[in-house]
């Protein structure tokens, strides 16, 4: 680092540890929470090589006098996914002559770090070169003894101090640190992401209880039936029935599926695949043999019944899907023989007591600790997506399973992500670069505001879901792909602004109302303003302009064709009629005037002002029925040959096809001028006309530079900046001339 920092030295102790001295000071100033994974895992690595140390042991270890210091890389460590140990205190002596100081320090936990993160070679080869033994990654309770002392209860969250009193066998209090507390029906819904009744039907049914409910109980809408002991059960007995069939020759096709994508036994056992017999009623007579009723295991989805009872999945790749507490509750079965006669690419289980897809989130039941821990939430859009993901290490991910991410998809989520009151998280979603990718952006955008985490988006540029990502680039990139995510507002904003041209004025304004109608919609409106500042940038224009453009839109009605269809028989449609004539504005606006002038100076006194028009081109005129009076002009070669032609204008008129030019040409030809057309008149209006035409560049050319980036783009940016020099300087140039009257 010091090549850097050349005021900067170093100076190794006795211990041989290596200390670097007067680095600049806004190294040390602590980044935006919000900044990106990738900047804030560089800058921890960078203060880490400052005033971090690696112990003989491996001990990852970074020290502070100023507890604040740690507490931040704490909340930090937290967003990146890396583990850490409480802040713990020490008095040291210092120097001769000094009071006892504090040292704060905390310790990182190894496993959640690569060697990649040590930018000293000495921290790296102790680091690589130890194997610690331990890692506290989570808390279990494995049982729970009775005793009749009073014992102090210790908070897996708390470093220090008793939390929680056990008497009489009754955990007592919140904890004192954290402040979490509750009965064992609390602790299974906050660990297990349940509601209420769902934790106390799980409860009953791990203790034997058998729950009652009074006659009348309008609340119980469940249908009648099995319990839901024996429909996990059956479902339970199909898995283990399914995975043993991939290992069998007539499984073939599905291991070759499994391994062309980089998924071998080992990875198919760990996801509790499985394949399903191309026979029709294999699953059947298992479960039959297992005492399952044909009405069990119809209701729970595993089969089917035609002329006679039959496996609902035959001859596909399965996929078992789980809640959170890892009961498997339904199956994903992918298309693989081409014998195949259903083909759908995927089945899945239909809407049973047990499996509702609107709910159902594959691979939560491996990623609901470590979202909680990590509070983020990767949503992808397929198995195997998810499969990719936890094996390059982003441990977080899920996808819905056979229907979009909706709504109660963000409930369930949030549960685990416990995004209530405050920012806890990130969820980011990866969409594919495609049209159908952009949709479904807007769609989620739309139900963005279901989430107090804040929302992104992660897109290959190349178009890969993250399957494919990590067999053509690697596990490092599925983690790159995910740390490079954008919020999901601007990746929206983005796509709007990006189907206009915005080097033109009319471009600009149409991304403009565009952006501002989808930003208008957002009912957070303490979000409205930064989204308009986004807007601003985008497009390129001043931040005043966007806001006052987004309070328009909130206040504009909106048009027929915006409202949603009425729901009824379908009318008649009628006879096809030819497509709208854009509006053109009125020839009269004041926007024109300029314009105006110029034309009938142009139509009726070519000879006055013929030598001061030679800078004038048809891009002068921006109203398309002045710019075509110009264009004839030029067609019909210019005003020189005007100056000696009396029926000048009956000429250009005859010439014209279109009759909004002819009949304007009719019109500016008669029309009196505002006094005698002398030199500094016709001056007044042609240099006035040309300096319209710098303006509009100098904004195009503006609104490009704030679209620029100069660190990524130098070359564009300095090229661009000289670009808005010359133009600015031209325009003084035609201002002095018109002072002058030329």
């Amino acid at each position: 680092m010091l090549k850097w920092f050349p005021h900067s030295h170093t100076s190794v102790r006795d211990d041989g540890n290596l200390l670097v001295h007067h680095l600049p000071r806004f190294f040390k100033e602590r980044p935006e929470r919000d900044e990106s994974v990738s900047y804030l895992y560089g800058w921890l690595a960078g203060y880490f090589a400052a005033d971090g140390c690696v112990a003989a042991d491996g001990t990852v270890i970074l020290n502070s006098a100023d507890k604040s210091d740690l507490e931040f890389v704490r909340l930090l460590c937290t967003r990146l996914g890396i583990a850490t140990y409480g802040i713990t205190t020490q008095l040291r002596a210092g120097f001769e002559g000094r009071e006892p100081s504090e040292i704060h320090r905390i310790h990182f936990v190894n496993d959640d770090l690569t060697s990649d993160f040590f930018l000293l070679d000495s921290h790296r080869d102790r680091f690589e070169s130890n194997q610690k033994n331990f890692a506290r990654l989570g808390w279990v309770v494995q049982s729970v003894e009775e005793t009749d002392r009073v014992e102090e209860v210790f908070c897996a969250e708390v470093e220090d101090g008793h939390a929680f009193t056990l008497e009489d066998n009754i955990l007592t209090g919140n904890c004192f640190g954290c402040q979490e507390g509750g009965d064992v029906i609390t602790f299974l819904m906050k660990i297990d992401g349940l509601s209420f009744g769902e934790a106390v039907e799980r409860l009953a049914e791990k203790v034997g209880v058998q729950l009652r409910r009074e006659d009348g109980d309008e609340r119980d809408q469940r249908p009648k039936g099995p319990p839901r002991a024996r429909l996990v059960e059956a479902n339970k007995v199909a898995q283990e029935f399914y995975a043993e069939q991939l290992a069998l020759p007539g499984a073939a096709p599905g291991r070759q599926f499994l391994l062309d994508r980089g998924f071998d036994q080992q990875v198919a056992e760990h996801f509790g695949m499985g394949f399903a017999p191309n026979d029709g009623d294999a699953l059947l007579k298992h479960l039959r043999g297992r005492g399952f009723t044909q009405e069990e295991m119809t209701l729970v989805g595993l089969v089917a019944i035609g002329r006679s009872a039959y496996d609902r999945f035959r001859g596909r790749l399965l996929w078992p899907i789980r809640d959170a507490t890892g009961d498997t509750i339904g199956f994903g079965a992918r298309r693989i023989l081409d014998e195949d006669k259903i083909d759908a690419k995927y089945l899945n289980t239909p809407e049973t007591p047990l499996y509702k897809k609107s709910q159902v989130l594959y691979g939560i039941d491996l990623a609901r600790r470590e979202i909680a821990r990590s509070s983020q939430a990767v949503v992808v859009e397929g198995y195997t997506d998810v499969m990719a993901c936890h094996l390059a290490g982003v441990g977080t991910a899920v996808a819905s399973c056979g229907t979009a991410f909706g709504e109660e998809h963000t409930r369930v989520l949030r549960r685990f992500l416990h995004d209530h009151e405050e920012f806890r998280g990130e969820v980011i979603f990866t969409f594919d670069g495609d049209q159908a990718g952009q949709n479904a952006a807007l769609k989620t955008f739309a139900g963005d505001q279901n989430f107090v985490s804040q929302t992104y988006v992660a897109v290959e540029p190349d178009g890969l879901d993250p399957c494919d990502v990590r067999i053509k680039k690697g596990d490092a990139a599925v983690r790159e792909l995910v740390a490079r995510r954008v919020p999901l507002y601007r990746f929206v904003l983005s796509n709007v602004v990006s189907k206009y041209d915005l080097d033109r004025a009319d471009g600009r304004v149409d991304a403009l109302r565009e952006s501002a109608k989808l930003v208008s919609a957002i009912r957070d409106k303490s979000k409205v303003d930064a989204f308009a500042r986004e807007i601003a940038g985008m497009i390129g224009i001043d931040v005043d302009e966007a806001r006052t453009e987004v309070r328009r839109a909130a206040n504009r009605p909106a048009r027929r064709d915006e409202r949603p269809a009425q729901v009824g028989p379908r009318q008649p449609e009628s006879a096809p009629t030819a497509p709208a004539r854009p509006a053109v504005p009125d020839l009269r606006d004041p926007r024109f005037s300029i314009e105006r002038e110029t034309l009938k100076l142009v139509i009726q006194h070519p000879m006055a002002i013929g030598r001061t028009t030679a800078d004038i081109g048809p891009n002068d005129f921006t109203h398309p029925t002045y710019r075509g009076v110009w264009e004839l002009v030029e067609a019909a070669g210019g005003l020189a040959a005007g100056s000696s032609d009396p029926g000048w204008s009956t000429k250009l008129r005859d010439s014209a096809e279109d009759p909004a030019v002819s009949s304007a040409i009719s019109a500016l030809g008669v029309e009196p001028l505002m006094r005698e057309p002398d030199a500094a008149y016709v001056g007044s209006y042609v240099f006035k006309l040309l300096e319209l035409t710098a303006q509009r560049r100098i904004a195009a050319v503006k609104s490009r530079l704030q679209r620029t980036n100069p660190v990524e783009h130098p070359a564009d940016y300095n090229k661009m900046f000289g670009e808005l020099a010359a133009l600015e300087q031209h325009r003084r140039h035609l201002r002095d001339r018109m002072a002058n009257g030329e």
